[in-house]
């Protein structure tokens, strides 16, 4: 199919790269889906106290420290598959491991074997965490510079529709069939990361790291990926910026599925406006960022997507405070995933271009991971007790003006040129 006659813009979106993105996403966002929304939503029905259900987002913490095992991702060659190349030999093995450690999360059952539950999600956590790894480094060596920004894209829509359909068939199965049933057909969704990596091969712009020999050359490689980064200037700068800018979205977002659930919204309603009408409104999202990042460029675009995300915090504080209607779920819902979607493209691109390819896994898991470390810890820790002290409305509230800080920053980062001066090789032609 020919797609000259489209606007040079969206072209983008139906080249080879961009289009597996969109796959390699679809598995990435499955995963954090089986240990977070429905997973929250299956503790909730089985009667788990609010504190106990929250300090399950400790589970989520795998992906924050993931950047500690990621430097063996880029230098460890595995045996026999690795002849397929190092990101696909990767591909594949970490994406067996994630399908066995989501069907085995699925026959752990939450009334009797609470903290069975809890082994099996934190091994869902790390397989997760460590095949994001993998199909972060694939998919931002197999997109070009010029690429980043359509790829970022198709990547987020792969995401929320791995994490939108595995989440609505895990609800609509488990109503039906039961959760360990509803969690294996979930599993199946490690297939299109792998079946991408078949049919794109190894990426064209892999660079293999140095190998090390010996102790001591093994512990330089092991840093060699942060050491390159702190010598960029204003490397601390942009590390804070990165740490902060998500903690109130992620605080909002880790406990909606609570809100909901104390409003009395049912699995079918939950379905159908949180996840359906989210995940139009996020297509809707990155379509408007993929404009807005060809039209304004990266750094205006970033820091508009930081202001909507932050604002749209809001949009759950009149929820909540609005009670259990299906209008105002879908208007919140709505606004917060049209945020989120353009944020998913301007937002993901400048923490792609922020790589060297010489250590694209290590440098992005260690970015994406600070990225939501902070929310992330302080919803596992203290989310559930706010909400309880202050209630709902307050909560959201709270998490609005805890996300302008990140606006800020970033603003001092473009007036400063900081934001220009961090690019990675991942970010420039020609770059090796």
């Amino acid at each position: 199919m020919r797609f000259s006659r489209l606007p040079a813009g969206l072209r983008l979106y139906f080249e080879p790269a961009p289009l597996a993105a969109l796959f390699l996403g679809i598995s990435s966002g499955f995963g954090f889906a089986m240990i977070g929304a429905t997973l929250t939503t299956r503790l909730a029905q089985h009667g788990i106290t609010k504190s106990a259900v929250t300090a399950f987002a400790l589970t989520f913490l795998a992906y924050n420290f993931k950047f500690l095992w990621a430097p063996i991702v880029d230098h460890v060659r595995l045996p026999v598959i690795g002849r397929f190349g190092q990101r696909r030999s990767w591909l594949w093995f970490v994406g067996v491991l994630v399908m066995a450690a989501v069907s085995f999360l699925g026959f752990a059952d939450p009334a009797s074997e609470l903290y069975l539950v809890a082994i099996a999600a934190i091994m869902v956590g790390v397989a997760g965490a460590t095949f994001d790894i993998i199909i972060d480094a694939y998919r931002i060596e197999l997109l070009e510079p010029r690429q980043l920004g359509a790829g970022s894209g198709m990547s987020q829509y792969g995401w929320r529709i791995g994490s939108a359909a595995a989440g609505a068939l895990a609800l609509v199965l488990a109503a039906r069939v039961g959760w360990s049933a509803a969690y294996v057909a979930c599993a199946l969704f490690a297939l299109p990361a792998m079946l991408i990596g078949a049919l794109m091969g190894e990426p064209p712009r892999h660079r293999e790291p140095a190998r090390a020999r010996g102790l001591g050359e093994a512990v330089v490689a092991y840093f060699s990926p942060l050491v390159e980064f702190l010598r960029r200037q204003g490397a601390l700068v942009v590390l804070a910026f990165v740490l902060i800018h998500k903690i109130g979205d992620t605080l909002a977002n880790l406990t909606l599925r609570l809100l909901f659930q104390d409003l009395g919204f049912t699995n079918d309603e939950v379905a159908f406006y949180d996840i359906a009408i989210g995940f139009v409104a996020l297509l809707v999202g990155v379509f408007v960022g993929g404009i807005l990042y060809a039209r304004l460029g990266m750094k205006r675009s970033v820091f508009i997507s930081l202001v909507l995300m932050a604002v749209s915090n809001l949009s759950f504080a009149g929820l909540a405070a609005a009670g259990h209607t299906n209008v105002g779920m879908a208007a919140a819902v709505g606004f917060e995933n049209f945020a989120s979607g353009i944020g998913g493209v301007t937002v993901v691109a400048y923490l792609s271009a922020l790589c060297n390819l010489r250590f694209t896994a290590t440098q992005y898991a260690l970015l994406s991971a600070l990225a939501s470390i902070a929310g992330r810890f302080l919803t596992g820790t203290t989310a559930g007790a706010l909400i309880n002290a202050m209630g709902y409305v307050n909560f959201y509230l709270l998490t609005t003006l805890i996300a302008f800080p990140g606006v800020i920053v970033f603003w001092f980062m473009m007036r400063s040129g900081l934001a220009d001066l961090s690019i990675g090789s991942a970010g420039r032609d020609g770059a090796s």
